[in-house]
């Protein structure tokens, strides 16, 4: 039995570190996708082995695998097999082949594209069958409670649950995903990607402290969450000043996700890209996720017309998303381009990019 299942990278459009604080978030999900091929073994088969098209070596990965056995990018498949037991669900022994043509660090969650193709391919082929919201969940406990990655559910909810020419209002106190039509290029208006090639690494500690600091002014506040913080004024309270800061990041860009909603139901671009500067000046100044790399192709591409510009993911690296009129568009790129390099950095790659399909049989 030979069972093929895809699942796309994101775009986080807006809404960055705001899942794991109860608050909004607006992904698509891209045409890039990682597509893993689950061949089943014999019924007495206790193993999966696992090929990646970006490793050289295969990794045999017992299905009662736990976490900490397996180390490196085979962590993620293993602990999809580990999660999706520890739902409850068998897990088939067999060879499981990776391809990919998602970037790896550059900001468009090549991790959870991995994980959920997975977990479509060996649920499929052991004859679960699961609802999204249940899949996402699996998915990320495999991320954080065997990688070791404390992210939210943002990434592959976004997966799961993308579709064309559509966002997702993701709200993450209650889990609800509505779709959000986005449709730039039907008003003249072109989504680049900018991988600025220099690669983050969450596991390094800097996403885990930023979560840290944000439960810590919750905490100061007496609250749950930070969603729950309405006034500004309230931060005040938070001891740490650099808590309250990185607080203050959250609750602003609660705020910046619904406003930018509000302006693609007016397909108002030009305040969505406002929006999208503001929103990069605060991952810049208050969260401090931002590095000066990202700085200066969003800046660059805002000064040469763009409508406007932010680092997408998780931050430390990855890629910036601009908001540009369909005619500046190669300008844009052009100036973007020659400044990166004149600063010293390696060139960017520059696309057009659009919301896709999520995931799904491959």
């Amino acid at each position: 039995m030979t069972v093929r299942y895809a699942a796309p990278g994101r775009i986080n459009l807006i809404g960055e570190h705001t899942d794991y604080n109860d608050g909004v978030a607006l992904p698509i999900a891209v045409p890039q996708r990682t597509v893993a091929t689950f061949i089943a073994g014999d019924a007495d088969t206790d193993t999966v082995t696992v090929y990646s098209d970006h490793a050289d070596d295969a990794v045999r990965i017992p299905v009662h695998t736990t976490p900490g056995a397996v180390r490196g990018w085979a962590a993620y498949p293993a602990g999809v097999i580990w999660s999706l037991r520890r739902a409850g669900y068998a897990v088939p022994g067999g060879s499981l082949a990776l391809a990919s043509d998602v970037p790896i660090g550059a900001g468009l969650s090549s991790s959870a594209a991995l994980e959920c193709a997975v977990l479509g391919a060996l649920s499929t082929a052991a004859g679960h069958t699961l609802e999204r919201l249940e899949a996402a969940r699996i998915a990320r406990r495999a991320e954080n409670d065997y990688v070791g990655v404390p992210t939210g559910l943002l990434d592959q909810l976004a997966a799961l649950y993308g579709a064309s020419a559509t966002a997702l209002l993701i709200d993450f106190r209650d889990l609800t995903v509505r779709p959000v039509g986005f449709d730039p290029y039907g008003h003249a208006v072109a989504l680049l990607l900018i991988d600025s090639h220099a690669r983050h690494a969450h596991a390094g500690g800097e996403y885990a402290a930023r979560r840290a600091a944000c439960e810590r002014a919750a905490a100061d506040l007496g609250l749950t969450s930070l969603r729950e913080v309405d006034d500004l004024g309230a931060l005040q309270r938070v001891r740490d000043p650099l808590d309250a800061r990185r607080a203050r990041h959250v609750v602003t860009e609660n705020r910046r996700v619904l406003d930018f909603v509000a302006a693609l139901a007016e397909a108002d671009f030009a305040a969505g890209g406002r929006i999208w500067t503001d929103s990069h000046a605060s991952m810049r100044d208050d969260f401090a996720i931002t590095t000066a790399h990202l700085d200066l192709i969003a800046d660059t591409a805002v000064d040469a017309g763009a409508l406007g510009a932010r680092m997408t993911g998780g931050g430390f690296g990855g890629s910036v998303i601009a908001l540009v009129p369909e005619a500046r568009a190669r300008a844009i790129g052009a100036a973007v381009r020659a400044a990166v390099v004149a600063a010293g950095y390696a060139e960017p790659t520059i696309s057009r990019t659009f919301a896709a399909d999520g995931a799904g049989p491959g």
